[in-house]
C-alpha cells in the first residue's frame, strides 16, 4: 500500500507550485510512462498496483500505470535553430490546447516549442495526458517570446496567424521559421504581431460565406504545419 505521504506528494503534483517545488511531474497510462520512459525521463516511482493506482490517479478512468518523474530543465531557453521550423506560442492557456499542439508538433518533425510565461505548463497532468507521449520527444521552452524574437536574424522568418495575413496557400512558405499561434480568445498580443514578418491567413470556404468567427488554435496549429510540411515533401 503506498504511504500517506506518498500520496500527499503526488496530489501537490496538481498545481504548478507544487511541480516545481518537487521538480517531479505525473504521467498516467503505459503509452504516455512508456515513452518518456523509453526517451530518458528519470522515474521517481511507478505504480502499477491496481489499488494503489485508484488512489493516486488524476484521471476519471484509470489507466493502470503511474508515473513520477523528475522534470528535465525546460524553463529558459536561448534562440531558436535557425535552420528549422519551430512553434511559438504566445499564451495558449487551455492544458488541452497545449498538449494537442505538443502532439502536432511532434508528428509533423517539430523538436521546439517556444512558450510565453503566460502560456499553459507543459507539465501539467492534462497538458501530459493530451500529449499521448509526445511530450517525451518535443522540447518546450518558457522564455520572454518578444525577446526571443528579436535575438533572431534579420532575415529569418516569423509567421504568424492572422486575419489580416496574407492567404497560407498562396504564400511562400519556408523549411525555417518560427510559427507564432496565439491565445484562445484575443489571438497573437500586438508585442508579437509587430514582430511578425510573414503574416498567415487560414481561409474559410467557400469565401464570402458566414462562417465561425475563428479556428480552434490547435486545430490551425495542425492546418498550418501541414502546409508547411506539405511544400517540403
Amino acid at each position: 500500500m503506498i504511504s500517506k505521504n506518498k500520496i500527499k506528494l503526488i496530489r501537490s503534483l496538481e498545481t504548478r507550485k507544487g511541480r516545481e517545488k518537487a521538480g517531479l511531474f505525473i504521467a498516467e497510462g503505459p503509452k504516455v510512462v512508456g515513452d518518456l520512459q523509453t526517451a530518458g525521463f528519470h522515474a521517481e516511482m511507478i505504480i502499477d498496483d491496481e489499488a494503489d493506482v485508484r488512489l493516486v490517479t488524476q484521471l476519471q478512468h484509470p489507466q493502470g500505470i503511474v508515473g513520477i518523474f523528475h522534470m528535465p530543465e525546460m524553463y529558459e531557453s536561448t534562440a531558436p535553430d535557425t535552420s528549422k521550423l519551430s512553434l511559438a506560442l504566445d499564451g495558449v492557456q487551455d492544458p488541452g490546447n497545449v498538449g494537442t499542439i505538443i502532439r502536432i508538433a511532434d508528428w509533423f518533425g517539430i523538436e521546439e516549442i517556444y512558450c510565453s510565461r503566460q502560456t499553459a505548463d507543459c507539465w501539467s497532468p492534462k497538458v501530459v495526458q493530451a500529449t499521448m507521449g509526445s511530450i517525451a520527444r518535443v522540447k518546450v521552452h518558457y522564455t520572454d517570446l518578444e525577446a526571443l524574437t528579436d535575438s533572431l536574424p534579420d532575415n529569418f522568418p516569423v509567421y504568424g496567424t492572422l486575419l489580416e495575413g496574407k492567404d497560407i496557400y498562396q504564400s511562400e512558405l519556408s523549411g525555417k521559421g518560427l510559427i507564432v499561434m496565439g491565445n484562445e480568445g484575443n489571438g497573437i498580443t500586438e508585442a508579437m504581431r509587430r514582430r511578425i514578418t510573414k503574416p498567415l491567413l487560414i481561409p474559410n470556404y467557400p469565401r464570402g460565406r458566414e462562417t465561425a468567427d475563428s479556428l480552434n488554435v490547435a486545430i490551425a496549429t495542425a492546418i498550418t504545419c501541414a502546409e508547411f510540411r506539405r511544400r517540403m515533401a
